[in-house]
């Protein structure tokens, strides 16, 4: 992925973090609220949805923290992007849902909106203000 071609202004690294932050405590407690299957499944849970379950009760929260922190944000958004399309796959072939969550049950915008948030910071980048912005400047690395 290119590094910026232009410094970023305040207002875009305030942006940036704020969508960081928003989007990171989201996959944060996602993760956290899964750690239930560690004491064993939900009466129903079967089969390839156990440690796919398990692994995202990892996963959600390490992105998550990692797009707070800005450490690695980049591949964060990456995986939480891959994780939110196979969300997507679920909802809409599982659930059958429709786009939007109505009367008639769950829709896909939730799903959509956090993919949306994720390929932002993937393609635009963290911004500066980031541990990995405050190691460069250590190291002496824009």
């Amino acid at each position: 992925i290119l590094p910026a071609m232009r410094p970023t202004t305040a207002a875009e690294n305030a942006t940036l973090l704020f969508m960081r932050l928003i989007v990171g405590a989201v996959f944060i407690y996602a993760g956290l609220a899964k750690w239930f299957i560690w004491s064993g499944p939900l009466p129903g849970m079967e089969g390839l949805m156990i440690p796919l379950t398990k692994l995202l009760s990892i996963a959600e929260p390490l992105g998550g923290a990692a797009l707070i922190l800005g450490l690695l944000a980049r591949w964060a958004a990456a995986g939480l992007a891959i994780i939110m399309t196979g969300s997507l796959y679920f909802v809409y072939v599982l659930f059958q849902a429709g786009i939007f969550t109505s009367e008639k049950g769950t829709g896909m915008d939730y799903n959509l909106l956090l993919l949306a948030g994720n390929m932002m910071l993937l393609v635009f980048g963290p911004g500066d203000w980031t541990v990995d912005s405050l190691r460069r400047s250590a190291s002496g690395r824009r």
